[in-house]
């Protein structure tokens, strides 16, 4: 099955060909698509918790949909952990928009290996 993806590709000026482009999705299967930020603390274990930030994967707008999400912790006590998962479905606002709720485990890491939880919405 074949879907029409549009966009456009951005060149960075990084000097490291893997990480040189950027590519931008515009529309998927003739919908314009959108994304949104997300950000937290996680739970604190093992003495310490972590920020992250970060954007959602391009979705389709208009119709039911998840985000897939990927980012990285701050580092904290000398080490990070990876957060990464599918959002809930999208949440309508009264006023037109929407957002998602999203929660998991980080990754296992640190000189006692241990993981945190994390929870929250998305930007509208």
């Amino acid at each position: 099955m074949e879907i029409p993806v549009s966009g456009f590709m951005y060149h960075s000026g990084d000097s490291d060909p893997m990480h040189s482009h950027q590519l931008y999705i515009t529309t998927w299967d003739g919908m314009p698509v959108h994304t949104h930020e997300f950000k937290g603390i996680t739970s604190f274990d093992d003495g310490h918790s972590h920020r992250y930030a970060g954007m959602t994967e391009p979705a389709p707008s208009g119709v039911q949909h998840t985000h897939r999400y990927f980012t990285f912790t701050s580092v904290d006590n000398r080490h990070n952990h990876q957060i990464r998962g599918v959002t809930g479905p999208a949440i309508p606002l009264q006023n037109g928009g929407h957002y998602h709720e999203f929660s998991g485990v980080t990754t296992v890491d640190g000189s006692t290996p241990h993981r945190h939880m994390y929870s929250g919405r998305t930007s509208l």
